[in-house]
């Protein structure tokens, strides 16, 4: 367990692709700054993060992935934005949406990481925030910013990187059945709805960083991944919070900081294929960057971490719980065939309606 936790795995993933990402959070980052609208930029740049959903090896398919991708980024935005006027509707919605992006992606044979996490997040994000119906269109329009910044910039990295000669088929089959993936989708959605309302009882301050933790937990692929995700979040995370309260008693300027999310990015997008828990060290700092106002990060920084290391500990242990259930192969069993049953039952009612 030990050495899984610091195996330095081998990957295929080209050097620029990094840095490609750490551009396009950037550039919506530093329009924001440069303009005097440093919150705006953040959001934005949480919309570009769907250039991380750059797979395919073909320019058609790729591009049109993004496009999909960056089409459900604004859904996401826009039923935060909507649903957020109460507390138990949130949890609620976010729980429905959960489950519906988890599904929606196992038909469309998008399963690849980063999967449903980015979706999700954005929607937890913005399904925290402070309901202003007048502002749903300006943040909405931000998000566009941010995902128009990424497809260009998409576009241009892939017209120099990828070679003009055909290349394979690279769709991903997957040989779940239509139960499973229904059991799957919901256990998602239960428990990221769960964690939203745990946050919102338990009075946090920002809840959204329970479901983001729950659902990056859950992105394990086995109970012994998740388990494992759980354990390398708690403790990336306690030394990333380390590391970022060393950096806050610095009192660095915004510009720093704007400059610090792009090399954080480019530096979280190298380490996480390669070994989670030391990317999510700086996974936490860069998401306390992006996620928190300025003056919260400078007036009191001790009280920012322990706060936040509370709530990312809630999101994990909550995780890891909806993780063991979701690869438990008695409790898929035993749900599965409930589920067969039942089918079978209203087969046999709708048959005898008709004779």
């Amino acid at each position: 367990m030990l050495i899984n936790l610091l195996e330095f795995k081998k990957t295929e993933r080209k050097w620029h692709l990094p840095v490609l990402a750490g551009l396009c959070i950037g550039v919506p980052v530093l329009g924001g700054y440069f303009t005097g609208h440093l919150q705006d930029g953040k959001l934005a740049s949480m919309a570009a993060l769907v250039i991380l959903y750059i797979q395919s090896e073909q320019l058609s398919r790729r591009m049109i992935i993004l496009m999909t991708c960056s089409f459900g980024m604004l859904v996401s935005f826009m039923v935060g934005l909507l649903f957020s006027f109460n507390p138990y509707v949130a949890a609620l919605v976010l729980g429905l949406y959960a489950f519906v992006v988890h599904l929606v992606l196992y038909y469309l044979n998008m399963v690849r990481p980063p999967g449903n996490f980015f979706f999700i997040m954005i929607a937890a994000v913005t399904i925290t925030l402070p309901h202003d119906i007048t502002k749903v269109t300006h943040n909405l329009g931000l998000a566009a910013i941010g995902t128009i910044v990424s497809c260009i910039l998409g576009l241009v990295y892939s017209l120099i990187t990828l070679r003009r000669a055909a290349t394979t088929n690279d769709v991903v089959a997957v040989t779940k059945n239509q139960y499973i993936n229904l059991i799957e989708s919901l256990t998602y959605g239960f428990f990221v709805g769960l964690s939203l309302l745990v946050g919102y009882l338990l009075k946090l301050e920002n809840p959204y960083w329970v479901p983001a933790s729950c659902a990056a937990v859950m992105q394990g692929v086995s109970t012994t991944h998740i388990w494992q995700r759980s354990a390398q979040r708690v403790l990336g995370t306690f030394i990333g919070l380390i590391l970022t309260w060393f950096i806050l008693l610095l009192k660095p300027s915004l510009l720093t900081i704007s400059l610090s999310i792009i090399l954080l990015q480019i530096v979280v997008e190298f380490f996480v294929v390669r070994n989670y828990g030391l990317a999510v060290i700086f996974i936490t700092v860069l998401t306390i960057f992006l996620a928190e106002t300025g003056n919260s990060l400078t007036v009191n920084p001790t009280n920012l971490i322990t706060t936040r290391f509370f709530d990312i500990l809630t999101g994990s242990l909550i995780g890891a719980l909806g993780g063991w259930i979701l690869y438990s192969e008695k409790l898929h069993f035993l749900a599965t065939r409930q589920m067969r049953l039942n089918h079978i039952k209203m087969g046999r009612r709708r048959y005898n309606k008709k004779q």
